[in-house]
């Protein structure tokens, strides 16, 4: 038996009281079973068994051991699962009995990897498995579990599979070059780029969403000094965690965390007063809060209602726009409505200081999340690895509708084909160089 063919690994984490798993996969699993519950035996498929785990220095644990027969099985191996108690120390001495039969301790990853090396999932289910795990709202989860589904990577293997087909043709014409064939129908090659184009073009749109579900809507806070953005932030997240002062220019730095809307996970971020300043320190605060802003997917734009009136506060909005770009939407909020009669018609007005009007403003929040969800449509890319791999080929695809347009010869269009399709490859793992595996699996957690 050899030590490496077999990898075993808490799957959960193990805590008093509670319930650990141990899991080893591998030819030899079943056979690291019997040495730790003390000699062969009947081990039906799929259906727990109580056993007594025992090492050199006696009884380990009362557990139970399930059993899942390649290939129907998460890695595509033989599986154990042994049920063991919530121990640290039980769990310990399992996994150093496990690798004194013959396992090994598992690198992160390796159990997902194999499976994916076994063809039980794509390289994008793969990473959904990640994405499942590190999931913090329900928008999240329901992503992931979507990608681990398969119809993502199956929509992009149908993409892909449909340019090898054309570009097998337009070989196949270069063989037959003096014979003046023609194998691959050109209207049809660019109505079949027309259709990748749209698609690719559609899922890189949608990373927007899809990343702002996976990582949170980042969500800015920006505005004067003394406007009250940190005691924004405190209300929204119902504690005391910036600093509130009213004193100007008493947050410096950025302040960043997080709620869950409607199983929607917000970043929010509280950043340094808007104003000219001589102070240095101040300034450096204020370059990260324009910096932080151009980078959220949503800016509140606070205005004190006692200083500034709608017009002032709108006017104020358009010279954010213009400093950090359209692609933020800026929602102008004017704060300390307590303290004024004046009842703007149009604008968001709240009293942060005492909770009033944030649920208007929460809605506003969940009704962006609502539009660009209306433009990401049933698949959805979450990965910027995908986006990045399907820029390269959509550059590829237009490469190769230029050429056809322009007439150029099989041997460069179809090069532009080839590309094409090798992009789309490494987003599934049909082409994939083994440092990306490495570079993916190795940010999996142990046991997964």
């Amino acid at each position: 038996m050899e030590p490496a063919d077999t990898i075993c690994a808490p799957a959960t984490a193990a805590g008093v009281g509670a319930v650990a798993l141990v899991r080893l996969s591998g030819p030899s699993a079943v056979n690291v079973l019997e040495r730790l519950a003390g000699g062969a035996r009947a081990w039906p498929d799929r259906r727990a068994m109580r056993v007594v785990l025992t090492d050199g220095d006696g009884v380990v644990d009362d557990a139970l051991a399930t059993v899942f027969r390649a290939p129907a099985s998460y890695t595509g191996e033989d599986v154990v699962e042994l049920g063991l108690h919530g121990s640290p120390y039980i769990v310990q001495r399992v996994l150093e009995a496990a690798v004194a039969a013959g396992a090994r301790l598992a690198r992160p990853g390796e159990f997902t990897l194999r499976a994916y090396l076994n063809r039980k999932l794509d390289l994008s289910q793969a990473e959904a498995v990640a994405d499942l795990i590190a999931s913090r709202g329900a928008a999240a989860h329901r992503l992931a579990m979507q990608q681990l589904r398969g119809g993502y990577g199956r929509r992009i293997e149908e993409l892909r599979q449909r340019l090898i087909d054309f570009s097998a043709l337009i070989e196949l014409e270069l063989d037959f070059s003096e014979e003046d064939v023609e194998f691959a129908r050109r209207p049809a090659l660019l109505a079949l780029l027309d259709e990748v184009l749209r698609t690719t073009t559609h899922l890189i749109e949608s990373f927007r969403y899809g990343n702002a579900m996976r990582m949170g809507v980042p969500v800015a806070i920006v505005g004067a000094p003394n406007s009250g953005k940190s005691t924004l932030l405190n209300a929204l997240l119902q504690e005391d965690r910036a600093i509130v002062s009213d004193i100007p220019g008493t947050t410096r730095d950025t302040v960043e965390e997080t709620i869950t809307l409607d199983g929607i996970q917000f970043r929010f971020i509280d950043t340094a007063g808007l104003r000219e300043t001589g102070d240095t320190i101040e300034q450096l605060g204020i370059a990260r809060s324009y910096r932080k802003a151009a980078a959220a997917d949503i800016v509140v734009l606070l205005g004190d209602a006692l200083s500034m009136d709608e017009e002032a506060l709108l006017a104020e909005a358009d010279r954010l726009a213009v400093r950090i770009g359209n692609g933020p939407a800026i929602i102008p909020v004017l704060n300390k409505a307590d303290l004024t009669p004046r009842k703007p018609s149009h604008m968001l007005t709240i009293s942060a200081k005492h909770n009033e009007g944030l649920g208007p403003l929460k809605d506003r929040f969940l009704a962006h999340v609502k539009d660009l969800n209306t433009t990401a449509g049933d698949i959805v890319v979450t990965n910027a690895r995908h986006v990045e791999a399907l820029t390269h080929a959509r550059e590829a695809l237009i490469a190769a509708k230029s050429g056809l347009e322009q007439g150029l010869g099989g041997e460069l269009v179809a090069s532009d084909l080839r590309r094409a399709q090798q992009q789309l490859g490494e987003i599934t793992g049909r082409i994939t160089p083994d440092d990306l595996l490495g570079s993916i699996f190795g940010r999996f957690c142990i046991g997964k």
